[in-house]
C-alpha cells in the first residue's frame, strides 16, 4: 500500500523537477545594436503585449493616458483572464507599464474596432462555452485575436505604418515574437502535463516495487530448487545431492505467496520478473544459503510452521535483501523512481510476510495490500501537487515575506527548502482533515532526509510564522 509518507516525497521530488524546467512566459529583451527590422519589430512586441493586457482590463499607462476602451460595456469573458494576469504578474511588464511606455497609443483609434470584433470569433464561441477556462484556453484564444484581427487586419497595419521606424519585415518579426510568447506557454502546459502523468505513473511503479520484492523471494527459491536438481544429476553425486534437505525450496511461506489469488491477478496483468537480473539472484541467493539465519533454519529438526516459514522470509529480508547495495543498484538500472522507494515498500513487504504468518487457512484467507488504502489516498498526490503548483506565486510570497522578516536573502535560500515549504502550505491549507502537526513533522523528515542538515529546523521556523500568520488573518482555521 502506498501511503502518504511516500506519496509526499514523491510529490517533492516532481515539483522540483517541474519548477526547474518550468518556463511560464518568457519575454524576449531587446537586442543590442539592433537592425532597423529588429528593432522596430522589437517595439511593436511589446506594444502588442500592452495591448492584450489594455484589452483584458488592465491600466498600462499607469494613469498617464485614458484607455481607447473607456466607457465601452467590458467583455466579461475576457476581463481579467487568466493569460493577462499571469502577463501583468511579470517584473519585466510592470517595468515597461511603470516607464510609461506609450507607443500603444499609436494604436488607439483602431483598439476598440479590434475588441468589439472579438466575440465574433469562432474561436470566443467556442472558449465562451468552457465552463471553467484555464490559462491554456486564454493561450488558444489569443491566438486567434492575433491571427485573425491584428496581424491580417488592414486597419491597424495602416496605422502601424505610420510609425516612422515601421518595415514589413518588423511588422512580422513582432508579430511572430508575440505568437512565440504565447506558444512557448503551451509548452509549458506540456511539462506540467508530463510532469503530472510521472507522478502517477511513479506511483504505479511504487506499487509494482512491492510486488517485485514479494516476488524475489519465490526467484530465489526457485534458483535453489534448480541446483537442487541439477546436483542430483551430475556425474558422481553425494548422498547428500540425492537426499537434499528441501525445507529451503518448500516453504510453506513462499508456497502460500505462489498461490495467492491477488499475487497471480497481478502478475498476469504486470509483466514483471527477474530475468535480467540473474546476477542479484543468483548473488542473494549465495548470501542467503551462507547465512546463519539460514543455517539455524535448515538445522531445525522438527517440521516448521507457516508462521516459522515466513519468520525466516522476514529475517532475510531485513538483514540480507533490503539493506543490499546488490538490490539498490539493480533497482537503479530498473526504475529511476525505485531507489527512493525501497525503505517504504520494503516496510511494506514485511508486513505482508507477517500476514502470511499470521493466516488461520495456510495463507488463503490473506489479501496482498492494495495500491491506497482508499480513494481519499488516490486522489491525495495529484491534488496536492496541482494546489502547490495553482497557488505557488502565493505561497511563495508569504514565504519570503517571513524569510525577509528573519534577515535572510529569500533569493539564495536552497529551491529544495522552497518546494518543500510550497508543498506544506499546499497540505496545510487544502486539506483540512489533515492535522497541521502531522503536516509538519512528514515535511520537516523530507527536508532532513532530502535538503541541507540545517533545514529541517529552518522549515519548521518559517511554516510555523506563516501559519501563525494565516490563523490571524483567518484564512486558516485548523488547530
Amino acid at each position: 500500500m502506498i501511503n502518504r509518507v511516500l506519496i509526499r516525497i514523491k510529490v517533492v521530488q516532481l515539483l522540483y523537477s517541474y519548477l526547474l524546467t518550468q518556463c511560464e512566459f518568457k519575454i524576449e529583451p531587446a537586442i543590442e545594436n539592433p537592425s532597423r527590422d529588429k528593432k522596430y519589430g522589437h517595439e511593436l512586441y511589446l506594444d502588442l503585449l500592452l495591448m492584450v493586457l489594455e484589452m483584458s482590463g488592465f491600466d498600462v499607462s499607469s494613469g498617464r493616458r485614458q484607455s481607447p476602451l473607456r466607457g465601452m460595456a467590458l467583455n466579461k469573458h475576457i476581463d481579467h483572464n487568466a493569460l493577462a494576469r499571469a502577463l501583468n504578474g511579470l517584473d519585466e511588464i510592470r517595468s515597461i507599464i511603470l516607464r510609461g511606455r506609450s507607443g500603444v497609443a499609436q494604436f488607439d483609434s483602431v483598439i476598440p474596432s479590434i475588441y468589439d470584433a472579438i466575440p465574433s470569433l469562432p474561436a470566443y464561441k467556442s472558449y465562451i462555452r468552457i465552463k471553467k477556462p484555464e490559462l491554456k484556453d486564454d493561450v488558444a484564444l489569443w491566438i486567434s485575436i492575433i491571427t485573425n484581427l491584428i496581424a491580417n487586419n488592414p486597419e491597424f497595419i495602416a496605422v502601424a505604418r505610420k510609425n516612422p521606424d515601421f518595415t514589413l519585415a518588423g511588422f512580422t518579426r513582432g508579430i511572430n515574437s508575440l505568437m512565440y510568447t504565447l506558444n512557448d506557454y503551451n509548452d509549458n502546459r506540456w511539462s506540467f502535463n508530463h510532469a503530472r502523468n510521472a507522478l502517477d505513473y511513479s506511483l504505479d511503479k511504487a506499487h509494482e516495487l512491492y510486488h517485485s520484492l514479494l516476488l524475489l523471494a519465490v526467484e530465489i527459491t526457485r534458483l535453489q530448487d534448480q541446483r537442487l536438481d541439477n546436483a542430483k544429476h551430475k556425474f558422481l553425486p553425494t548422498d547428500e545431492d540425492l537426499h537434499p534437505n528441501m525445507r529451503f525450496v518448500e516453504n510453506k511461506y513462499i508456497k502460500a505467496l505462489e498461490e495467492n489469488e491477488d499475487f497471480q491477478n497481478y502478475l498476469g496483468e504486470n509483466k514483471i520478473s527477474w530475468d535480467a537480473d540473474a546476477l542479484l539472484v543468483r548473488g542473494l541467493l549465495d548470501k542467503i544459503v551462507e547465512s546463519d539465519i539460514y543455517k539455524e533454519y535448515m538445522s531445525r529438526r522438527e517440521d516448521t510452521t507457516l508462521e516459522e516459514d515466513a519468520d525466516f522470509w522476514r529475517q532475510v529480508y531485513k538483514t540480507i535483501i533490503l539493506p543490499g547495495d546488490e538490490l539498490a543498484e539493480a533497482l537503479e538500472s530498473k526504475s529511476v523512481y525505485w531507489n527512493d522507494d525501497l525503505h517504504v515498500m520494503g516496510t511494506f513487504v514485511l508486513k505482508t510476510i507477517r500476514r502470511f504468518g499470521q493466516s488461520h487457512n495456510d495463507g488463503a484467507d490473506v489479501s496482498l495490500l492494495p495500491q491506497y488504502k482508499d480513494e481519499e489516498d488516490s486522489r491525495f498526490g495529484g491534488e496536492l501537487f496541482e494546489d502547490a503548483i495553482k497557488n505557488y506565486d502565493q505561497y511563495r510570497e508569504q514565504i519570503d515575506a517571513f524569510v525577509n522578516r528573519n534577515r535572510w536573502d529569500a533569493e539564495r535560500l536552497a529551491f529544495m527548502d522552497i518546494v518543500i515549504m510550497i508543498t506544506a502550505m499546499a497540505e496545510i491549507i487544502n486539506f483540512p482533515a489533515i492535522p497541521i502537526a502531522v503536516s509538519l513533522n512528514e515535511y520537516i523528515e523530507i527536508a532532513n532526509a532530502y535538503s541541507t542538515p540545517r533545514s529541517g529546523a529552518f522549515i519548521n521556523g518559517i511554516l510555523y510564522s506563516v501559519i501563525n500568520h494565516l490563523k490571524e488573518e483567518g484564512k486558516l482555521m485548523k488547530a
